[in-house]
């Protein structure tokens, strides 16, 4: 049985880092975890191949050969979903599709043969029984979450490793918090479920030794703090003494809530470990708001005094932010840039509010008649689905006033410094030379020092690191490089 693994091409974003990628010479951001473990799930005996349209083109010889076209996507990647869709149709190939996309709208697909949904360590075994009795269904799904004891290693080794900036694990699934705009419970429940310690270290093994990876390492998890007392007395021990054993080969970067700023033991260690940053949803500095969305994890704190503390343990923090509550008010705008100036988060990804389906929010919001669309899945691209409270011109006119306001370039430099005075970076996560550091930063010069119009911001903060912390000159030259990225997503011509 030959089998065709194809990843959809994710459009420009936030989190693409697609103007930032090309200072390094690579192709995407990180390969798609989801496909190369459900690949683990199928037989040894078949032969597979990877097509990731982020990274390379599918062509029609790939669609040919193969018996099976499996499909994993998320709801950003529609546009390409339909055009690989219909190419496979045009070769009258079977497609077998997965992921959150299909799991929350098959219906909108009737030209999928099979839809393997929801968490495929369930539903895959049932399927590929059917198939071999010669009986395959076209739905198979299931309300049960799953064991990730069950889960195998991902083929990493169908990964073009090189054309990547950073490869990626999983360790955990689910989330204990019920923020009412998040699929992600809707999808894995509220029950953190993880991997044991021995499966993590495994990947990591095959991380370093199989494909030999060196670098930056995603942990994919939602919260990767969901279950605090497993992470911090049983994994994060064992990670660390992996890290030590192997001359700290990687860095981890992860999601995490903000409650990580009251655990300054587990700071400790994953600092020493070699943990760098962690994205958090803060999405407002408004109490009214975050009781709202119910972000009970954020209330009740000075979440400006959090963020520096877990700056000053030696773990970057980068920040989700939302406009459009119902209780917002025209005040949360500057709010918003003088919370995300002075915490000197620096990668911060401000949208405005959108309902994904099986919500809380989205069925609020449907009861009350107020859906127009459904989300596109990209939280920076201006868009709302859903009719707000606030007259929608001056929401947008907010909007576009805090997107002025943290990416010009004069105040997105002035964060970088305020981030560079609050970090303070542990020894062993730092930086080591390469060639590729070296190539960004030439190319950061000739691109961002020479030609483009914030160039004399670009080098008052390089002189100004270099005199003030010369030990985090990477960190500086790097967050350069994300501003072009940044700015070029949100079109400042500022």
């Amino acid at each position: 049985m030959n089998i065709l693994l194809v990843y959809p091409k994710c459009p420009d974003s936030f989190w693409s880092f697609k103007h930032a990628l090309k200072f390094i010479s690579k192709k995407a951001a990180v390969p798609p975890l989801g496909l190369i473990t459900v690949s683990a799930m199928l037989p040894d005996t078949w032969q597979k191949k990877l097509v990731d349209l982020n990274i390379t083109n599918l062509l029609a010889s790939d669609i040919q050969w193969a018996d099976y076209v499996f499909i994993s996507a998320m709801t950003i990647q529609k546009e390409s979903v339909e055009k690989i869709i219909l190419e496979c149709k045009r070769w009258n190939k079977k497609i077998v599709a997965g992921g959150p996309l299909f799991t929350q709208e098959s219906a909108n697909y009737p030209d999928i043969d099979h839809f393997i949904l929801n968490e495929a360590e369930i539903t895959m075994p049932i399927f590929l029984a059917d198939l071999r009795a010669g009986q395959p269904q076209q739905i198979y799904a299931t309300d049960e979450y799953a064991d990730l004891s069950l889960t195998p290693v991902p083929d990493f080794h169908l990964l073009s490793v090189n054309d990547y900036a950073f490869m990626n694990i999983q360790v955990t699934r689910g989330c204990p918090f019920s923020c009412n705009f998040c699929e992600i419970t809707a999808l894995l429940g509220h029950k953190v479920r993880s991997k044991s310690t021995l499966q993590v270290i495994k990947e990591l093994d095959v991380l370093y030794h199989t494909i030999k990876w060196r670098g930056p390492v995603s942990i994919v998890d939602d919260n990767f703090i969901g279950n605090k007392n497993e992470v911090k007395y049983s994994l994060l021990p064992a990670m660390n003494e992996w890290m030590q054993n192997h001359q700290h080969p990687f860095s981890f970067n992860i999601e995490s809530t903000i409650n990580l700023a009251d655990d300054e033991e587990l700071m400790s260690i994953m600092a020493e470990t070699g943990f760098r940053s962690t994205f958090i949803g803060i999405e407002t500095p408004d109490e009214t708001s975050l009781d709202y969305c119910n972000k009970v994890q954020n209330r009740n704190r000075d979440l400006l005094d959090s963020v520096k503390k877990i700056q000053k343990a030696g773990i970057q923090v980068s920040g989700g932010f939302i406009v459009g509550f119902d209780s917002d008010t025209p005040t949360v705008f500057q709010r918003q840039i003088d919370f995300i100036q002075q915490s000197g988060i620096v990668s911060a990804m401000v949208g405005v509010l959108n309902a994904p389906k099986n919500t809380k929010l989205y069925q609020q919001l449907k009861t009350e008649n107020r859906l127009i669309s459904d989300a596109s899945g990209n939280n920076t691209d201006f868009s709302m689905n859903f009719i707000p409270i606030m007259d929608y011109n001056e929401l947008q006119k907010g909007y576009n006033k805090i997107i002025q306001g943290i990416y010009s370039t004069r105040p997105y430099y002035k964060r970088v410094r305020q981030f560079l005075l609050n970090y303070n970076r542990q020894n062993n996560g730092q930086p080591k030379f390469s060639f590729s550091l070296v190539k960004a930063f030439l190319n950061s010069v000739l691109i961002i020092g020479l030609i483009n119009k914030g160039r004399v911001e670009y080098w008052k903060l390089i002189f100004w690191t270099l005199f003030n912390r010369p030990g985090l000159i990477v960190e500086a030259i790097t967050f350069t490089v994300y501003g072009y990225h940044f700015k070029t997503v949100y079109r400042l011509n500022k």
